[in-house]
């Protein structure tokens, strides 16, 4: 009994001597953007240049996918491109002809129009000279439309190959494996070596400069908070260890959930409550799933 006094003052100090009052007012603990990459083609793995703990820069190049075959199939099809290519007909070459003897009809008709008009030579003959012009650009007019007509058809059959080409060159770049994000690598899937399929994970990377605190407040702490806001954060390192951090509120849900058994609240006997997450530059101490505390 002579104890009581002495563990009340020390309550008192820590939560007033309220077994109710919580010194914060929301708790949560720290997420950060993970990002799983994959395979995006099928092969053996050349070289995969990563290691857990390893910082990456966003585009960085790790790893590539073997490509012979792809690179083979690219040859290929520029080889189809060239030759599909060489069949394209130079129209003005080839009615080039045509036009050379309907320009002689022509000359020939202005020659006999002016022997008719000496009456040096009868109608007849310039009918017969614009008869012929007549067929001449019939003629003309057919072939330029066939010769069209073909190098349209070969425009077609190049535009597939260009397509092919494209594909294939699309999939050589996805042979590269790269790091979408700049981050650490947490985990590593793949060796160097291995076969990977597509869609098979190869590493998982994640931004831990910028953490995510996922904290619940009660509906009555809302009107606390804003987009915006900056709070303070205290995380917990155990051993009664503890850093302050300035967070800012990135985040806050508009649809209430029940408290999850892990979170504490200010009010810990409100079934529901908000999930709000509040961004905070990690100083290398934070890491994913420590718990942490907030006060706004």
């Amino acid at each position: 009994m002579k104890k009581m006094p002495t563990l009340c003052i020390a309550a008192a100090m820590l939560a007033g001597c309220n077994p109710n009052k919580y010194p914060y007012d929301a708790s949560g603990t720290f997420e950060a953007t993970e990002v799983i990459v994959s395979a995006e083609t099928s092969g053996r793995l050349q070289w995969f240049s990563v290691e857990e703990g390893d910082r990456l820069e966003a585009g960085e190049e790790i790893g590539l996918i073997d490509t012979i075959q792809l690179y083979l199939s690219k040859r290929q099809l520029q080889a189809s491109r060239q030759a599909v290519g060489s069949r394209t007909l130079d129209i003005p070459r080839q009615i080039a002809a045509l036009e050379q003897q309907i320009a002689t009809q022509q000359h020939e008709k202005e020659r006999i129009e002016r022997l008719i008009a000496a009456d040096a030579a009868n109608t007849k003959q310039l009918d017969d000279i614009n008869s012929s012009i007549a067929v001449l650009e019939r003629q003309l007019a057919a072939q330029t439309e066939s010769l069209q007509s073909s190098n349209k058809s070969i425009s077609g059959e190049m535009s597939g190959v260009e397509a092919q080409i494209a594909s294939v060159e699309d999939r050589i770049q996805r042979s590269r494996i790269k790091s979408p994000i700049q981050g650490t690598v947490l985990v590593k899937y793949a060796e160097e070596s291995e076969f990977t399929s597509t869609g098979m994970p190869l590493f998982k990377v994640a931004d831990l400069d910028q953490m995510i605190l996922r904290a619940y407040v009660t509906s009555g702490e809302l009107t606390q908070l804003k987009i915006g806001q900056q709070v303070k954060v205290h995380t917990d390192f155990g051993d009664n260890q503890s850093r302050e951090y300035t967070g800012t509120v990135s985040w806050i849900s508009d649809q209430a959930e029940f408290t999850p058994k892990t979170i504490q609240t200010k009010d810990e006997r409100e079934n529901l409550v908000y999930a709000v997450k509040i961004a905070v530059e990690n100083d290398g101490y934070i890491k994913i799933g420590m718990y942490a505390d907030v006060t706004f």
